[in-house]
C-alpha cells in the first residue's frame, strides 16, 4: 500500500512539473535564426512585422528602408522588426533571400500561434503592435524608417 501511494505521489507530482514547464515554455513564434519568441514577452515595446515577397518590387525596394529602421531602434527606441515571408519557403530558401537582399532584421519562419492581425491582401504591408499587446494598425505600401518612426511616435 505504501507502495502504490508513493508511485501515485511521484507520479502526480512529474506530470505538473512536465504541465507547469510545457506551459511556461511555449512559444508564439521562432525565427531563421533559430529564436523564439512569446509575444507576451514582447509586451513593453512596439512589434513591427513587416510582410514582403520577392516578387513585389515596393517590397525589395523598402529592405533597405527596414535595415535602417532596425539599426536606428536597437537599443536606442523601444521597438522589434519582424519580417514575414508571404509566400511559404523553406528555411534554407527562406535563407538564400535574406542573403540575396541583404535582410538584416529577423525572419519569422514558424507561427505555433496565429499572429494577432490576418495575412494581408496587399503587399508590401506592415502591421504595428503597441507595447500593451494591441493591434495599432496596418501600413500598407512601401515605407521607410522615418514613416515608420512617425508611426509610432503619433500613436
Amino acid at each position: 500500500m505504501k507502495n502504490i501511494l508513493l508511485y501515485l505521489v511521484v507520479g502526480i507530482g512529474s506530470l505538473t512539473l512536465g504541465v507547469t514547464y510545457q506551459l511556461n515554455n511555449r512559444y508564439d513564434f521562432t525565427t531563421l535564426d533559430g529564436s523564439t519568441y512569446r509575444f507576451k514577452e514582447l509586451q513593453g515595446k512596439w512589434v513591427v512585422i513587416n510582410y514582403f515577397a520577392e516578387w513585389c518590387a515596393p517590397c525589395l525596394r523598402e529592405i533597405p528602408e527596414l535595415n535602417d529602421f532596425k539599426a536606428l531602434t536597437d537599443g536606442k527606441q523601444n521597438a522589434v522588426l519582424f519580417g514575414v515571408s508571404y509566400d511559404a519557403m523553406q528555411d534554407h530558401e527562406l535563407s538564400l533571400l535574406a542573403k540575396k537582399y541583404n535582410i538584416e532584421f529577423p525572419l519569422i519562419n514558424n507561427v505555433k500561434t496565429a499572429l494577432p492581425f490576418e495575412t494581408p491582401k496587399y503587399l508590401p504591408a506592415t502591421y504595428l503592435i503597441r507595447p500593451d499587446g494591441t493591434l495599432a494598425g496596418q501600413l500598407l505600401g512601401e515605407q521607410n524608417s522615418k514613416s515608420l518612426n512617425q508611426a509610432i511616435a503619433n500613436d
